[in-house]
């Protein structure tokens, strides 16, 4: 165990903007080929980070690399399926000889398919829960040995976390699990000054949502219109959004902030069922 406090954990006495700078530091980012996962990978090099990106599509990968390098990043890429155990080893290793630390881990990686419950096979069951908990576990305890002056860990789980997820059973328990067992690692990785939040995002349009409840009409009406409604805050999120949740989790700006989760939903956690009416429809601009 590291038992040297970090200097940028303990003599922070002020703020002024190069706290947010993160020159000198390592972030490894999964699943960083597109939507949450490219904008925070490539957020975090123009932050000053050098950055080390997995994913198994390649184009994607590809484009994050050649702009991470267009910043004049040092860049460790690795084409790989997270849930592959070996894939990972040899990914950390890499990291390790290359960079010989890291400071910020982001584990984004992570999907799943709509289905009842009752229509999951075992072996898509396994591949749900490796996808979206038992990489999450392999990176964490993977990387943080290599966490040689403290760090923060920042967990992309999903709204899915915190209600119920009809169609989503198996990905939501995953989600769930990981936003559990974050809070757990914010007290065991305390002593090695190492913290660990989540982001939950929700209503954040991405490439890997195309095709599941929403666009496939499982909520009903018009997506555009249904969206809409269901999203209390006026302005729509983007996947950059997320990505200023996870660098002010990965700054030295939460230096104080452990073992918690930020919504990043527009207020749709907070409504529980609360939805915007439509124009025209009764004196209230909302409806339950």
């Amino acid at each position: 165990m590291n038992d040297t406090p970090s200097t940028r954990s303990t003599e922070q006495t002020d703020l002024s903007p190069d706290i947010t700078s993160l020159t000198g530091r390592v972030a490894l980012v999964t699943g960083a080929a597109q939507g949450i996962g490219e904008a925070t990978a490539l957020t975090l090099g123009r932050f000053g980070a050098d950055v080390a990106v997995c994913d198994k599509s390649e184009e994607g990968l590809h484009s994050t690399v050649a702009e991470l390098e267009g910043m004049g990043r040092r860049v460790v890429s690795s084409l790989m399926d997270v849930r592959d155990p070996d894939a990972v080893d040899a990914f950390l290793s890499v990291v390790a000889e290359e960079h010989g630390k890291v400071d910020i881990l982001v584990n984004n990686a992570g999907g799943g398919f709509h289905a009842p419950f009752m229509d999951v096979s075992p072996k898509g069951q396994a591949a749900l829960v490796n996808e979206n908990f038992g990489q999450v576990t392999m990176f964490i305890r993977g990387t943080v040995p290599l966490m040689i002056d403290g760090g923060s860990i920042v967990n992309i789980t999903s709204i899915e976390a915190h209600r119920a997820g009809p169609g989503f059973g198996v990905y939501s328990a995953m989600k769930a699990a990981v936003e559990n067992l974050s809070k757990t690692l914010s007290l065991e990785l305390a002593d090695r000054r190492i913290r660990v939040n989540c982001v939950a995002p929700d209503m954040i349009p991405t490439p890997g949502d195309a095709g599941l409840s929403v666009a496939s009409g499982a909520l009903g009406g018009d997506t555009a219109e249904t969206a809409a409604h269901a999203q209390p805050w006026p302005i729509g999120g983007t996947t950059w959004d997320a990505a200023a949740s996870v660098l002010f989790l990965a700054s030295d700006l939460s230096r104080f902030v452990t073992g918690t989760t930020i919504h990043l939903d527009g207020g749709t956690f907070a409504a529980s069922g609360w939805k915007r009416a439509p124009r025209g429809v009764g004196p209230s601009t909302w409806l339950l």
